[in-house]
């Protein structure tokens, strides 16, 4: 008889920073934890968000019991407007977590009735699985782990978290609680791998607040701080330093705007009345009593950062005596994009702090002595790494090796693969359907390979349009076919090449065989033709696109 065996399935977020999504199997029963998103890469062109594909899910929905979210991010809470009109489930999480997902299920007309909040120990059965939050610190309050427990033992995932002994909002990663749980024995502990490549410990919140401080006291004009919307602790932290040195601050931005109204509801963000002024004021006050706080941290095109830093923006425009605060670390590949506006704000004359060495950011995430400690707390069974490049992965898995954990019960996975895991030992059985679903404008899932392809293809070497009369009767050709071309060659100053590809599509359409109109036959006749002559030309290949008028 075959013994039943728990199956772990990464559905996003393992060998890649964003895309959180992890379901968890026991029988006929399946449970989803978090639903996050993750921001295009540079070669994503055209696309706003990228979504785990849930076809896993959908294909197994009569077993899946609901989602299950640690915190209130954008990559973990992010896909939840995409995924839940397709896959009809609840979702528990903790109240801040409920808030700002209702925000954004209302964006998009999402009903927010099955959005359920519990508390920081919040407790709740799904079939086979009962879970338990337990507080963790991270850059936004109200974040958890989960306590799994299950017919087969008891299972430990972390959510984002660090050892921060002085947090902003007052809550530490209940360490009790681990230790508890490892005396009493754990089966698997899914942790954080964020930062497993970085030695010692992070940092605490109380360094930025006390930069944040330095900065806004020594400014001698206005501040603007820029941030992510979803960064709770931060924003309470500039309201804080604006509250000692007699500023008021005005929130640039939909989503920062949004967010703070929302945890200001809660009771998670403390503002003294009259601090926060109307963005109407903002011309009104002295620059010397001005805080701005604002999206575009990380360099986004949209962002109020970005337009300001432009000089396209309607509220804001840069003075040689402001000075901007960029307290977010920039995300993987998005390092360009913020380089790029940090050098727009520079050519306006003002001051920019950015970087470690403005001490105006620390991350949210443990790093290697933390990670270790918690091994040592929770001395688990088995181990896997989860969130993170699979650099991360592999990084913290040897860290857990280091304090004792047999590399035989260490996981490093990928995305779809399927770990399964009993009290006897696990292994890597079998892969599930798992990938990229693009969001671009109000398409979900339209886009694929392929059109990513050719977006490259016409960023990289532009496009060339050839249109070629035939006659519907005779199929033979009418005219000189007409080349325009769009980012590949100008027209004005490459004309001798220009007729070239005329005189060579006149030749090749003319003595071609046969004279049918045939759309395939032609075009891939005339796509040939130029592909070869605009590569002997210019060791280039722009997208080739024939046009066929019948006359």
């Amino acid at each position: 008889m075959v013994k039943d065996k728990l199956k772990i399935i990464p559905l996003g977020g393992f060998g890649e920073i964003g895309k959180n999504m992890l379901a968890i199997q026991y029988r006929s029963d399946i449970i989803v934890i978090d639903c996050g998103l993750m921001f295009p890469d540079e070669e994503m062109l055209g696309i706003d968000l990228v979504i785990p594909d849930i076809s896993f899910l959908l294909e197994n929905q009569d077993k899946v019991r609901g989602i299950v979210v640690t915190h209130a991010h954008e990559d973990h809470i992010g896909a939840l407007p995409y995924v839940l009109p397709q896959l009809n489930v609840p979702v528990y999480c903790t109240r801040l977590a409920k808030g700002l997902i209702s925000v954004k299920l209302k964006e998009r007309k999402v009903s927010e009735s099955k959005v359920h909040a519990l508390g920081v120990h919040g407790k709740i059965t799904l079939g086979a699985f009962r879970i338990e939050f337990f507080p963790v610190n991270h850059s936004i309050p109200d974040s958890v782990g989960l306590i799994i427990h299950t017919p087969l033992g008891t299972l430990v995932h972390t959510g984002d978290f660090k050892l921060d002994y002085t947090p902003v909002a007052g809550v530490t990663t209940d360490l009790g609680k681990l230790a508890q749980l490892g005396a009493q024995g754990v089966l698997l502990l899914m942790a954080d791998s964020t930062y497993a490549e970085v030695p010692g410990y992070t940092p605490s919140e109380s360094v930025v607040g006390e930069a944040l401080g330095n900065i806004i006291g020594g400014a001698k004009g206005r501040v603007l701080v820029t941030t992510f919307a979803s960064l709770i602790s931060r924003i309470q932290q500039v309201v804080d330093a604006s509250v000692k040195y007699r500023r008021r601050v005005f929130i640039v931005g939909r989503s920062m705007t949004e967010n703070a109204r929302i945890a200001s509801e809660l009771g998670y963000l403390k503002i003294p009345p009259g601090v926060l002024g109307n963005n109407d004021e903002l011309a009104r006050t002295p620059r010397e009593k001005t805080v701005v706080l604002t999206t575009g941290s990380q360099g986004e095109p949209t962002s109020g950062l970005v337009r300001i830093a432009s000089g396209g923006h309607k509220l804001i425009r840069l003075h040689p005596t402001d000075t901007i605060v960029f307290s977010a670390s920039p995300i993987p590949g998005n390092e360009s994009l913020v380089n790029r506006t940090v050098d727009a704000i520079f050519k306006q004359g003002a001051q920019v702090f950015y970087g470690e060495r403005s001490r105006a950011h620390v991350h949210g995430h443990g790093s290697q002595e933390e990670l270790k400690l918690l091994q040592g707390l929770v001395r688990p069974r088995f181990f896997l790494p989860i969130h993170g490049e699979y650099r991360h992965l592999t990084q913290h898995a040897l860290l857990a090796q280091s304090v004792g954990v047999p590399p035989e019960r260490t996981f490093v996975m990928e995305d779809g693969e399927v770990l399964e895991i009993d009290q006897e030992g696990g292994r890597i059985a079998g892969k599930v359907t798992t990938g990229n679903v693009y969001v671009d404008g109000l398409s979900v899932g339209d886009v694929d390979g392929m059109v990513l392809r050719s977006r490259r293809m016409l960023s990289r070497d532009g496009i060339v349009v050839a249109i070629v009369a035939l006659n519907k009767q005779t199929g033979k050709l009418v005219g000189r076919p007409e080349i325009v071309s769009r980012g590949f060659i100008d027209m004005d100053e490459s004309r001798e090449m220009v007729e070239g590809a005329r005189d060579l599509l006149t030749q090749t359409l003319s003595n071609r065989r046969t004279h049918s109109v045939e759309r395939g036959y032609v075009e891939n006749e005339t796509k040939n033709a130029l592909d070869k002559y605009f590569y002997d030309q210019t060791k280039r290949r722009p997208m080739i696109l024939p046009v066929l008028v019948q006359v």
